[in-house]
């Protein structure tokens, strides 16, 4: 495959992401490096964001997730929220990763995320049906309910071992702990706006990015493939990461998904003993 090939597939997906006919990246660089433009059109779309895999949804999703946690990208992640709702992506659900990377990249990363993606929905009119999240209402249910509810979900997301981090802390952190099940799982992780495999998704996407959490992202690999993601899922998300992140964080990133997919064959086969 020519380079020329990979430069014109490369350009007809940025056109499908940017919606626009002349993508902006290729003027704003001319003038001091033209061959980044093109690195990134036949390397960053050419190849990578047209491979089979992810759909663009899960691409841009997995896109914004992964910028939202790196924090230091404020006009690129503004260039892809307006990118993930150009492929198909709603306000909402991107409200909802921003809501859920103060979980993976704290609440400055979350607030700063969620103020460009008000800048970039101000700019533009919604789709039909597609508001933000303005009609969602907090929920007033008691601590009970919130630790019951965070427990089940701990449960189901992460097995016995997101009860065992939990449980791990009793003698030095309790109320971490606590704070774990309810406000990560009964309250972030419960709401509506994404199902549980786009949620996994995002996180793995964060973590994979931020290169500092290899045991979670370990987790949360395994948790995407329980929700019914696949390890080939897994594995684009990674080599996205290299141009987002960059390659020491999707090596990394690979090394922990080899090592989840060995835990979740070995479960699977347990369970079918």
């Amino acid at each position: 495959m020519t380079n020329s090939d990979r430069y014109d597939r490369g350009l007809a997906a940025l056109r499908q992401v940017t919606g626009t006919e002349r993508p902006a990246v290729l003027d704003s660089l001319a003038d001091i490096a033209p061959d980044l433009a093109r690195y990134t059109i036949e390397f960053g779309y050419g190849d990578v964001w047209t491979r089979p895999g992810l759909t663009p949804r899960q691409r841009q999703l997995a896109t914004v997730a992964a910028l939202a946690a790196l924090g230091n990208a404020a006009p690129q992640l503004r260039f892809h929220i307006d990118g993930a709702l150009n492929v198909g992506a709603t306000r909402r659900e991107i409200v909802e990763v921003f809501i859920l990377s103060s979980v993976y990249a704290g609440f400055p990363a979350a607030l700063n995320a969620l103020t460009a993606a008000r800048e970039v929905f101000a700019a533009r009119p919604p789709a039909d049906g597609d508001a933000a999240a303005d009609d969602v209402t907090v929920r007033q249910e008691s601590p009970a309910d919130r630790y019951a509810r965070g427990l089940d979900a701990l449960r189901e997301v992460d097995g016995p071992g997101g009860v065992q981090v939990a449980a791990s802390l009793d003698d030095i952190a309790p109320d971490l702990g606590r704070y774990l099940i309810e406000w990560v799982f009964g309250d972030v992780y419960t709401r509506d706006g994404l199902d549980l495999a786009t949620r996994e998704l995002a996180v793995v996407a964060m973590c994979t990015a931020k290169g500092t959490a290899a045991p979670q992202l370990r987790l949360h690999i395994g948790a995407f493939l329980r929700a019914g993601g696949t390890r080939t899922e897994v594995i684009e998300v990674m080599t996205q990461m290299a141009g987002y992140a960059g390659f020491p964080a999707a090596l990394n990133g690979v090394a922990a998904a080899r090592e989840a997919f060995e835990t979740h064959a070995s479960h699977a086969a347990d369970d079918n003993a």
